[in-house]
């Protein structure tokens, strides 16, 4: 089955909250179809971080990214998550 990658931005809701911490509340929380590949933070402004992940996950999901989405915005301090890319794995 062929997969893709997700990038995902990740907002905070709490700007005191490290991307770190949140990274590890995501990953315990996604469904076992999804794999986080990488995660970073990203400046956003007044000391507030934004978590950026790649996600793996399988290509014919029905809904896209939906499910991915919900599951993240369903995680205790997250705020706001915006897909910034997808593409497919080889």
């Amino acid at each position: 089955m062929a997969r893709v990658a997700v990038v995902l931005k990740v907002f905070p809701s709490d700007a005191g909250l490290e991307p770190r911490e949140l990274a590890s509340r995501i990953k315990e929380r996604l469904p076992s179809e999804f794999e986080v590949l990488a995660e970073g933070e990203e400046p956003i402004a007044f000391g507030l971080k934004a978590l950026k992940l790649v996600v793996a996950m399988p290509e014919d999901m029905e809904g896209g990214t939906e499910r991915l989405e919900e599951a993240i915005k369903s995680v205790e301090g997250v705020d706001q998550v915006e897909v910034e890319s997808v593409s497919r794995m080889q």
